[in-house]
């Protein structure tokens, strides 16, 4: 596929050498990073016109390019398709081929319900997929045919063709959801966290990302203040450093393969938002480069609780301080969980996930 009948490439935008931007690529890398800008907004019911991403881009290629070593690519602008059908299929199409090449695309603009097709690209490269979706709400309509920010999880779930081995939904309103929406993910097994939640504690929501393949982030999710930063602005939410922190854990993943950022208000011409989303991106590129700098090889000590005579094992990562909960030999097969969990347990409470874990 010939990537410039469907791409506008980045404006030159004037950096030092010790800038993030003086050090992006010329072409797509291996084991790298690449930035593709969206402007179809069509499945929240907006439009598909072209946005300007320049300013967004000046603040983010201005911030310091540190001692970054995983090499970044700048893709450029994704011209909408005629119909979403069409924009879905480019868009799968151009995050393939940075699967092939084992490069993280991250996914800036457009609507939410592109996150199916996120998900359809990395399906076709990887199977059992570990999503794990940062949103306000959670909806499972079912209705219409068209993908949209509505109905796309419901399409996810009930495909044949698509086989999701875990489910994590993080920072929903209780007051946006219904009642029976809630119950019925907790029924199904999927783990749910409140905004509540994670409010100033960002590393509680670090769990639920370690081992993840593909994180979306709803912008909805992060408050809005004077003026809007998403496209369903909403006055509560995640705070600015909140999503950064958190956008730095998604970047920790050691099994993150893709990331969208969708629902975002990418041409507000508010300075103070386009910071925010150039921040969003540049923590999630430090959180993949202090990744990529972690030995291969894990050192572990295990912890033994004793509750009402059950023997209890919590194991932590010597080298990244990280624990986690279970009884099988492989590392692997174990629940990664927080500090707070060893504690509590020495107190007598497991916590329900822990519960749900052991059954």
């Amino acid at each position: 596929m010939n990537y410039e009948d469907f791409i506008i490439p980045p404006k030159y935008i004037k950096t030092e050498k010790w800038q993030f931007g003086s050090q992006l690529k010329d072409e797509l890398p291996e084991a790298g990073i690449a930035l593709l800008w969206v402007s179809d907004y069509r499945g929240a019911g907006e439009s598909a016109e072209m946005l300007d991403f320049t300013s967004v881009r000046r603040q983010l290629y201005q911030l310091s390019g540190l001692d970054f070593e995983v090499p970044v690519y700048d893709f450029g602008d994704l011209i909408s398709g005629k119909t979403r059908e069409d924009t879905n299929y480019i868009l799968q199409e151009i995050l393939s081929s940075c699967h092939y090449k084992k490069t993280i695309p991250v996914v800036i603009g457009g609507s939410n319900d592109l996150s199916f097709s996120v998900y359809s690209a990395l399906h076709f490269h990887h199977k059992n997929i570990s999503y794990t979706q940062i949103s306000d709400r959670i909806s499972l309509a079912a209705e219409g045919a068209e993908i949209t920010e509505n109905n796309f999880l419901s399409k996810l779930f009930s495909s044949k063709n698509f086989s999701i081995n875990k489910y994590h939904h993080l920072g929903y309103q209780k007051h946006l959801n219904e009642v029976d929406t809630i119950k019925m993910m907790n029924e199904v097994d999927f783990d749910v966290m409140r905004l509540a939640e994670m409010m100033n504690r960002p590393d509680k929501a670090e769990p639920f990302l370690r081992i993840t393949d593909m994180v979306t982030v709803n912008c909805d999710a992060v408050e809005s203040m004077s003026d809007c930063f998403s496209i369903h602005p909403q006055v509560n939410g995640l705070n600015r450093r909140e999503i950064c922190a958190i956008m730095k854990e998604i970047g920790l993943g050691r099994n993150l393969k893709s990331v969208g950022i969708f629902n975002v208000v990418a041409d507000s011409g508010n300075i103070l938002n386009e910071q925010l989303l150039a921040q969003m991106i540049w923590y999630l590129t430090e959180g993949i480069n202090i990744r990529k700098s972690h030995p291969e090889e894990r050192e572990f000590e295990t912890f033994w609780v004793l509750i009402d005579d059950a023997q209890y094992a919590f194991r932590r990562d010597i080298f990244s301080n990280l624990w986690y909960f279970g009884n099988s030999e492989s590392i692997e097969d174990w629940l990664p969980c927080t500090i707070d969990d060893y504690e509590n347990a020495k107190r007598g409470i497991l916590s329900s996930r822990l519960l749900k874990f052991l059954h």
